[in-house]
């Protein structure tokens, strides 16, 4: 484990020395340990770090306890801009783990973050994503995301819409992946992007002996070797919204086409399209009504590895990138974790009001607290000439979240979600969508 760790923080001292700007430097140097001359422990605003309690249950991972101290620097207008955030904690499967956390905001137009970690049991994480170009005010973006993963909490239940909870099994993904974007800006509301995901994985046991390993109870499911993909998409885009990361009116339409092919180097041969959809109405000064719908079709797909298919499930927070651009095909479901449902073709739509509750000035920065009743709807099917319009077929779960905002970039999130298998709780970084 602690060699898994040790690589884990090299890797993001590396990129961090590679791309941080100056004033990141500082968090590691000792001379700036020191408590301020007027460190009062009864007022926050003149503590060092934030300490924040962790307290998980994750659908897939079971519970974790652990702390979490922030460090937040922040500009002369009392804005965050950057975010250095380790922690500590213990799960009740994986054991003892830490992860460390790099938020960087230098502008409206340019964000990056860098994050490492790693369990006690098998479980390891390193992940750098660099994106400018945001607000397309140039005529071209770009952004650079790179993944390694080894997660031996991954859920399995069999592939189609009506798959039994009962058949849950658990497996480990390792993989390697990279998501490329270059975008032809034709103005600030219209881009044409071209994508290149490579993706290497391989399926080997997972962390949960209560469970029966993937390969047992689906022997035959296709992709349970592992493999590897060079997948390639066209997209058009257009976006109105008046915030990337905490948008309150506003539209972003993406439609997509990609394909995968042995020619080109994957193991498999697939093709896909489909689009995503949001819309945000203000309905006053403090409420927002947000609405998502996503849907994917693979025409192609007779060959098609369940991890390459659609996934229905989870909080969504990483499927799309700051450009609207899809480099996830997990979509937001949050009645149980990812992959609950699998097939080549999915449909989903989630609706939440966004409400602001509470204001304050609270470490050097603002804060609001948000609170967002919400519903998520979707569906998996394996054939795309089915019947687009099945109401019946459809997994209604819905639930409460609530938001931390610090505005103009940073929202935490900590999501309440109930459908038929039960109660899930989800936490994380950006909204679900």
């Amino acid at each position: 484990m602690m060699m898994k760790f040790m690589r884990g923080l090299i890797f993001l001292m590396l990129l961090l020395t590679m791309t941080a700007p100056a004033r990141a430097f500082s968090l590691f140097d000792p001379s700036t340990w020191q408590l301020s001359q007027t460190f009062n422990p009864t007022n926050p605003d003149t503590w060092p770090f934030i300490p924040v309690p962790e307290i998980a249950m994750d659908p897939n991972s079971g519970t974790t306890v652990g702390l979490l101290a922030a460090v937040l620097e922040t500009d002369s207008n009392h804005q965050i801009d950057s975010i250095f955030a380790p922690d500590f904690n213990v799960n009740t499967t994986m054991g003892v783990g830490s992860t460390l956390r790099y938020y960087a905001y230098p502008s409206e137009d340019t964000q990056w973050f860098a994050i490492a970690g790693a369990s006690e049991k098998i479980a390891s994480h390193a992940e750098f994503d660099y994106g400018t170009g945001l607000t397309k005010r140039d005529w071209w973006s770009a952004q650079v995301h790179f993944l390694f993963e080894r997660d031996p909490t991954e859920r399995f239940f069999g592939i189609g819409n009506n798959s039994s909870f009962n058949n849950q099994t658990n497996y480990t993904t390792e993989q390697i992946m990279s998501d490329l974007l270059f975008g032809w800006n034709l103005n600030e509301k219209f881009q044409l992007a071209a994508y290149f995901r490579p993706r290497w994985i391989r399926i080997q046991h997972g962390a949960f002996s209560s469970l029966p390993s993937l390969g047992t109870l689906f022997p035959n499911v296709k992709g349970i070797q592992g493999g590897s993909v060079m997948l390639g998409r066209l997209m058009a885009t257009y976006d109105t919204r008046d915030s990337i990361k905490v948008p309150t009116r506003g539209t972003m339409v993406s439609f997509f086409a990609g394909d995968a092919d042995r020619a080109l180097g994957s193991s498999v041969s697939y093709s896909e399209y489909g689009f995503d959809a949001r819309h945000y109405m203000p309905l006053n000064s403090r409420m927002t009504l947000a609405g998502n719908m996503y849907v994917r079709y693979v025409p192609a797909g007779n060959e098609t590895p369940f991890w390459e298919m659609s996934w229905l499930g989870g909080d969504g927070s990483g499927q799309v990138s700051d450009f609207g651009i899809p480099i996830s095909d997990q979509v937001t479901w949050r009645g149980y974790g990812a992959g609950r449902y699998i097939d080549n073709n999915l449909e989903a739509a989630n609706l939440e009001l966004r409400t602001r509750v509470y204001e304050a000035d609270v470490f050097n920065t603002h804060g609001t607290l948000e609170v967002a009743p919400f519903l998520d709807v979707g569906r998996v099917y394996h054939y795309a000439n089915e019947n687009p319009v099945r109401i019946d077929a459809l997994h209604p779960a819905g639930g409460l979240g609530f938001r931390a905002i610090a505005l103009p970039y940073v929202v935490g999130f900590l999501d309440f979600g109930y459908a038929n298998d039960g109660l899930a709780v989800f936490s994380g970084v950006n909204y679900p969508f």
